[in-house]
Parts: C-alpha cells; sequence; structure tokens
C-alpha cells in the first residue's frame, strides 16, 4: 500500500502543483507521455501520484480512493454535500485563485444588488410569464447563495460552455460564474452585483477523511506532512 495523492493532470494548475512541491523538496512528475495519466514521486518514500481533472478530485477524495488531493475549493464545496464531514483542508497553495460571483448585464443600470435582481426577478416573471434564468456550472452552491439572500422567482439554467457567453447568446438573462479578473465579464457586457460574491476560491490540499489509512500510510502522511509545513 502507498499513500495515494491525486493532482490536476494538466495545465497551469497541475505545473504549479508541481512547483509548489518542489520547493518543499517533492519532485512530482509525468510518467510518458502527456496522454499517460500516471506519475512518478521523489523525494520522500511510499507516495504514489495519480493525475486526474480537478473535477474528479473532490469525487475521489470522498470515495476514499485517495488519501490527498489538490483542487479548488470551488469544486469541493460544489460538489460534496456536507464536505467537512467527507474531506480535511490541509493547506491552501496560493494559486488558481477565482471567485465565484453573480452578473447581470452591464446595460441593468437599476441592479446593482441582490434585493435589486429579487426585484428584477419578480418583474421579468409577470412581464414574462417565466421565471429569470442564471446559467452556472455551480447549482448548489448559487442556490444555497440566493436563498440565504431572499433571492426568489429565477431558474439556474446549466451551461455547458463559455458560462459568460449565455446572455449574449440569450439563453440566460444572468450568470454565477468563477472570473479571476474579470475581463471577460466586461468583454460580454456583464458587471458584477456588489454584494454578489457567492465564493472565494483557490488551489488546496486537501486529505480524504473516509480513506482507508494503515500505519504506513499514517507514518508516510505525518512525514509528508512535516515536509510541506
Amino acid at each position: 500500500m502507498s499513500l495515494k495523492l491525486g493532482v490536476p493532470s494538466k495545465g497551469r494548475l497541475m505545473e504549479k502543483t508541481f512547483s509548489w512541491f518542489e520547493k518543499r523538496g517533492i519532485t512530482l512528475s509525468r510518467s510518458g507521455s502527456d496522454r499517460e495519466y500516471a506519475g512518478k514521486v521523489e523525494g520522500i518514500e511510499g507516495v504514489s501520484l495519480i493525475l486526474l481533472s480537478a473535477g474528479e478530485i473532490p469525487r475521489e477524495l470522498a470515495a476514499g480512493r485517495i488519501h490527498l488531493g489538490v483542487t479548488g475549493i470551488d469544486l469541493v464545496h460544489e460538489k460534496l454535500p456536507r464536505w467537512e464531514q467527507q474531506v480535511e483542508e490541509i493547506s491552501k497553495l496560493g494559486f488558481g485563485k477565482a471567485d465565484l460571483i453573480i452578473a447581470t448585464p452591464a446595460c441593468w443600470v437599476d441592479v446593482d444588488t441582490l434585493d435589486d435582481l429579487d426585484a428584477a426577478a419578480a418583474a421579468y416573471r409577470k412581464t414574462h410569464g417565466h421565471r429569470l434564468r442564471i446559467a452556472t456550472k455551480y447549482h448548489r452552491l448559487v442556490r444555497e447563495f440566493l436563498t440565504d439572500a431572499g433571492v426568489a422567482d429565477y431558474t439556474l439554467v446549466d451551461s455547458q460552455g463559455a458560462t459568460e457567453g449565455t446572455v449574449m447568446n440569450e439563453t440566460a438573462e444572468a450568470i454565477a460564474d468563477i472570473t479571476s479578473s474579470g475581463e471577460t465579464l466586461r468583454a460580454n457586457h456583464l458587471k458584477i452585483l456588489t454584494d454578489g460574491l457567492v465564493l472565494q476560491s483557490q488551489a488546496t490540499l486537501w486529505r480524504s477523511r473516509v480513506a482507508k489509512y494503515g500505519a504506513v500510510e499514517k507514518s508516510v502522511l505525518t512525514e509528508l506532512l512535516d515536509r510541506l509545513g
């Protein structure tokens, strides 16, 4: 047996995760080609590297198939109900930062807050006979946030592609999406509500609370966490 560490399998998240571990004396690398999802770990014994998509890592942690995993706070909170019972946050890694926000068309000059959105949604339903559509990939987080804020008369629609384009394409009236700089929102003539921050996310190292830890895994985990500080 070995301690299984799940890491994003491609792109900047993978590179930055590799770099974060490297600075702490642990070298992570791919085995073979970019098409292979195996990797190796040097600098510590008893850890095996598993390359997964960032979206798969919360599920694998919750199923106990990996002991540790690097993925965004947004994905853990969205994909795992009662996530605190299934995973433990070990360390925020300081990259992959993004905010999950609510945005509306910039031309809605009277809509700046969630209360304004609630009023606009009620007016929209009265005028059009159906609920205002908010496009998102984050249904659980957005529904909880809007419920707590008292916003009604809306429906969440799933965005498969670029969420920011749904308003321009007339498949939604507003959006809830991840943004880092806000440039894409501005390019699509959208504005963030002043109180529309749902969640601040970044890449984070998590530990599974449900994975099996034998004596070997416990020993390796202790050594690894000591090394990572």
